[in-house]
């Protein structure tokens, strides 16, 4: 199973952390975001397709070709388009792979929680927040599958926020990314309220998020993980 990991935004709002330092590079306890994330995954995660664009080189440098046991193949983005333009980057790798990992680098998850995703056909891990209109928010059929995800809602219809680790398949290629613009940006949770019309999400309330976005953020992490013993289970 192969696993995308988005890995190159600028990380502004860790500066100055990130001003010679790629934000997957950032350091939590001793150990970088990459690392912690990649150490997390379940064992049926083989490969790792990292999408790269600031400091790019730095990550290649850290990761090589085999990061943790897992081959690594590197995916440029130019440009900051989105998190959907992002995943099409990636398209010819995945299409006719079936099922893949999908995250970002720079939040911490449970690796109990990531399989669990895992053990379903498609998924999305999501954890109940106080601040709902900073997140994409989902919104649950009674059978407990997606039925909607609002990117950053102005009146949020539930606090049940998407977390970014979500377990899809190569039929999402099928719908357009493109359809819709946001300040230059195409958002996957546009495409994923399409795809989960034709191709049920389960919804999975995870245990552990550790969301890394502010400087003061990594003090809290540390806080967390050395409450748990320095792990992510």
């Amino acid at each position: 199973m192969k696993c995308v990991i988005l890995a190159a935004g600028k990380g502004t709002r860790l500066r100055p952390l990130t001003e010679d330092t790629p934000k997957p590079l950032i350091k939590v306890s001793g150990k970088t975001l990459l690392d912690r994330i990649v150490e997390s995954l379940p064992s049926a995660v083989d490969e790792l397709i990292i999408v790269t664009g600031y400091l790019e080189e730095k990550i290649r440098k850290h990761c090589g070709d085999n990061f943790h046991g897992r081959k690594v193949t590197y995916i440029h983005q130019e440009e900051q388009k989105g998190t959907a333009h992002a995943l099409w980057l990636c398209k010819d790798l995945l299409k006719g792979k079936g099922r893949f990992l999908f995250m970002f680098a720079d939040d911490l998850h449970g690796s109990t929680d990531i399989a669990r995703a895992t053990s379903y056909s498609r998924s999305m891990l999501t954890l109940t927040t106080d601040s709902p209109e900073k997140f994409g928010i989902v919104v649950r059929h009674p059978d407990g599958t997606l039925a909607e995800i609002i990117e950053k809602p102005e009146h949020p219809p539930s606090n049940l926020a998407s977390t970014g680790v979500m377990v899809l398949d190569d039929n999402i290629f099928k719908f357009d990314p493109f359809a819709t613009e946001t300040k230059g940006e195409y958002y996957l949770t546009d495409v994923i309220a399409e795809y989960a019309k034709e191709y049920p999400i389960a919804v999975v309330e995870q245990t552990m998020w550790i969301p890394i976005g502010y400087p003061e953020d990594i003090e809290k992490a540390e806080y967390i993980l050395d409450k748990f013993g320095g792990s992510l289970a």
